[in-house]
C-alpha cells in the first residue's frame, strides 16, 4: 500500500510513501537524456528528458517506482490489486507494459496536458519484465509543477484518466469512489466546531482538536486517502526550501505505516520503507527511510544529464542522530 501527493508550495513537490513488507533493493536512479529506453511494443527512445526517481535497476534497466523528469512532471505507481487489469496486445493501440509506463510518459511529456495527449490511444498490456519479475497491479498519480494532477487506472472496462482536484492517491477502491467517500468527512475542520447539536447550551470540550475528532486514522487505503487529503489541504507554505521540504515530509509522515501495525501474513508486517519528494523546479530528490528519518538529497542537475549511462545512489539507511553534548 502507498500514498502519493503533489504539494504546492514554493517550487512544488511530488513524491510518495512506499509501503510494503519487503524492500527490493531500490536506489535513487538518474536516467540521463541519451540512455536508450527499449520498449517491448513501441519505438525506442534514444533521446528524452532526464529522469530522477526511486528505482530497481535490473539488467541495466531502471524499473521506476516513482520519478520526476527535468521539466517538472512527476509520476508514481501505487498498488491497485483487484481492480487493475492489463490487456493483450492490440494492433490498433499504443501498447505499453506497466513496467515501461513511467519512462514512456516522463521521457516525452513536459506536463499533465501532454501526458493526457500521449495516453489518448494507450493500452497497458500484460507483458512481464521477465519470468522472475512479474507485473505488479498498479495505478498511477501524474502531476506537474503547476499543481495539476491526474490518476490513471487500467481496469476491465479500459484505461481511465481522471482529473485529481485533491492531488492525493492511495490504493483501492477506484479513484471516483475515493472522491465520493470524501463527502462523508466534509465537516472535519482544524477549527473548533460550532455547536449545532444543542444550540444555546454550552458544552464543555475535553480537548483541543475536536474539529478533527472523526478523522479516520487506520492503515487502510481509504482512511489514508481521507487523512492525507485533510492534512495536505490545510498545510502551510514555508518561507524557503528547507521549510517547504520539512512541511512536505510531515505530510507524508502523517500517514506512514509503522512496523507491527499492518499484518499481511503471520508475523509479517507492511511498513513505510521510504518516503520521497522531488522539487519540481530544481530536480532535487529528497528521501527518508524507515531506518533513517534524516532527510537526504540527490541533485539531478549535478549529474551529467547528456550521458547514456544510468547513475545510481544507494539509500542511506543508517540512522543519523545529532548528539548535542
Amino acid at each position: 500500500m502507498c500514498t502519493s501527493i503533489i504539494y504546492n508550495a514554493g517550487d512544488g513537490y511530488f513524491g510518495r510513501n512506499l509501503d510494503l513488507e519487503v524492500s527490493f533493493g531500490e536506489e535513487v536512479v538518474i536516467t540521463p537524456r541519451d540512455y536508450t529506453f527499449n520498449f517491448r511494443k513501441m519505438p525506442s527512445l534514444d533521446h528524452h528528458y532526464a529522469i530522477i526517481g526511486m528505482a530497481l535497476v535490473k539488467d541495466n534497466y531502471p524499473l521506476y517506482f516513482d520519478g520526476v523528469n527535468e521539466e517538472g512532471l512527476g509520476m508514481a505507481g501505487l498498488n491497485f490489486d483487484g481492480p487493475a487489469h492489463f490487456f493483450p496486445v492490440a494492433d490498433s493501440k499504443d501498447n505499453v507494459s506497466p513496467f515501461e509506463f513511467i519512462p514512456y510518459v516522463l521521457g516525452q511529456c513536459k506536463n499533465v496536458a501532454e501526458a493526457k495527449k500521449l495516453m489518448a490511444n494507450l493500452s497497458l498490456v500484460n507483458i512481464n519484465f521477465s519470468d522472475q519479475l512479474k507485473l505488479s497491479p498498479l495505478h498511477w498519480l501524474i502531476a506537474d509543477r503547476s499543481g495539476k494532477s491526474i490518476v490513471v487506472e487500467s481496469t476491465v472496462t479500459g484505461l481511465h484518466v481522471y482529473d485529481n482536484p485533491v492531488g492525493v492517491l492511495t490504493n483501492n477502491p477506484e479513484f471516483p469512489q475515493q472522491m465520493t467517500n470524501l463527502a462523508n468527512y466534509q465537516s472535519i475542520s482544524p477549527a473548533e466546531p460550532t455547536n449545532t447539536l444543542t444550540p444555546g447550551i454550552k458544552l464543555n470540550s475535553y480537548s483541543r482538536g475536536i474539529g478533527s475528532h472523526l478523522l479516520p486514522g487506520g492503515m487502510d487505503s481509504e482512511s489514508r486517502f481521507v487523512k492525507e487529503t485533510f492534512t495536505k489541504m490545510h498545510a502551510p507554505a514555508g518561507k524557503d526550501e528547507a521549510e517547504n521540504v520539512t512541511n512536505y515530509f510531515h505530510l507524508l509522515h502523517a500517514v506512514e505505516q509503522q512496523k507491527g501495525l499492518d499484518e499481511v501474513a503471520p508475523d509479517t508486517f507492511e511498513y513505510t520503507i521510504y518516503s520521497d519528494g522531488v522539487n519540481l523546479t530544481t530536480g532535487t530528490f529528497y528521501y527518508t527511510t524507515y531506518e533513517n528519518n534524516q532527510i537526504n538529497a540527490v541533485a539531478m542537475r549535478n549529474a551529467n544529464l547528456n550521458s547514456s549511462d544510468l547513475v545510481a545512489y544507494p539509500l542511506v539507511t543508517k540512522q543519523a542522530i545529532n548528539y548535542q553534548n
